[in-house]
């Protein structure tokens, strides 16, 4: 490892800042110089290399139409940062790295040579562009460019001076552009605030207390059904109920801003959404203490399975914290394999059965689901 390297990252793990870094197409000595530094499990929180394109769509929550591009760069430093959110131990400055890149590979590249690296943080968002001439580095020569200016990221956004050498000819130059998270779906994204709820008329407000119910859901799409429950919910419980989001999914990739702006636009003149970054529902009764959480019967049967805690000791846990915190859940039935089933057909522990109310078949059915709808409305674009 060059010797101006090593001191520069002996300077960055010496500090309190703490990083995920995901990568894609390049830049892979940057991690060889951060892990192989004495210090790095101080630093370095994770690191993934989404390098195939099903595993990158996996990680991003969507297939991107081209890969190298500042929106892909910032949506994988998006993920690394709220990754961080969950492994910080709060001890220090966390920045979240995505780097998207493309350089010299075995097959002739059409394309321009060139990466976006954006480092994201609780403040803003940094990006780092770069078009190589092509032709003066091989491969190797063009990865450890990247990987620099990677390390660039990581170095300047802590603050720390960077004292790296970085060798470009006279047609090339680094283009640096910084954003600050300007709203509150930004401040939600990078752990500012708790909670944004949405009005009926589209004002935003941060950080609000609810009472009566909360619908979860992931609304992709909004439907009829969702609006029937919640108005039958509304019903029993004498209070309003509060449709909630989470930004960030226990089996999923997080959501982009974009799809944010589109899932939050259905509400439009229809109900209230609570935007928040609690996929467990644990973490949803810390948010909403007192509440009613107005859920299916898959959600209800998920609160039991093995496949979603650490070990059986978890549910129990998990459920006392709901219960000690005043919430309760209403829980409609679905059709399943050709019958009806409810909330008698999930074995409840004995302990927790008063914090769970079914509603009949009478109260409440509705057969047509979300998945169904985008499948139809995907097969009425392929006609």
């Amino acid at each position: 490892m060059d010797a101006d390297i090593k001191r520069q990252i002996d300077q960055l793990h010496a500090g309190s800042a703490e990083a995920v870094i995901s990568l894609t197409g390049g830049g892979s000595q940057a991690l060889n110089w951060l892990l192989a530094t004495p210090g790095a499990s101080g630093t370095i929180l994770e690191a993934v290399v989404p390098y195939s394109n099903r595993s990158l769509a996996t990680y991003l929550g969507y297939k991107p139409e081209r890969i190298v591009t500042p929106s892909v760069a910032m949506d994988m430093a998006r993920i690394a940062y709220q990754r961080g959110l969950s492994l910080s131990g709060d001890n220090g400055f966390l920045v979240g790295v995505g780097c998207s890149a493309a350089i010299v590979t075995d097959r002739e590249k059409k394309g321009a040579h060139r990466c976006f690296t954006v480092a994201w943080t609780r403040e803003a968002t940094t990006r780092y562009s770069l078009t190589m001439t092509k032709g003066v580095r091989d491969r190797q020569e063009e990865d450890q460019l990247v990987s620099k200016i990677i390390l660039r990221s990581l170095v300047e956004t802590t603050c720390v001076p960077f004292n790296i050498p970085i060798e470009l000819n006279d047609e090339e130059l680094i283009e640096i552009d910084r954003q600050e998270h300007p709203d509150l779906f930004g401040q939600l994204l990078t752990g500012q605030i708790k909670t944004v709820t949405v009005l009926p008329d589209g004002t935003m407000l941060s950080n609000q207390s609810l009472h009566g119910g909360v619908l979860p859901g992931s609304f992709d799409p909004l439907h009829k059904g969702h609006e029937s429950l919640s108005g039958l919910a509304s019903g029993i419980l004498q209070a309003p109920v509060t449709y909630e989001l989470s930004v960030s999914n226990v089996d999923k990739a997080p959501l982009a801003p974009s799809v944010l702006q589109t899932r939050v636009a259905q509400f439009r003149n229809k109900g209230t959404v609570v935007l928040t970054n609690a996929p467990k529902f644990n973490e949803k009764a810390d948010l909403f203490p007192g509440c009613a959480f107005v859920i299916g019967l898959d959600t209800a049967a998920r609160l039991f399975d093995p496949l979603y805690y650490h070990a059986d000791a978890a549910i129990t846990a998990s459920l006392r914290k709901i219960k000690d915190l005043g919430c309760r859940f209403l829980v409609a039935g679905r059709v399943h394999e050709g019958a009806f089933r409810t909330l008698g057909d999930i074995r409840v522990p004995t302990e927790f059965l008063d914090i769970f109310t079914p509603l009949s078949e009478d109260e409440f059915r509705d057969d047509v689901s979300s998945t169904a709808m985008r499948s139809c409305e995907q097969f009425r674009r392929l006609e």
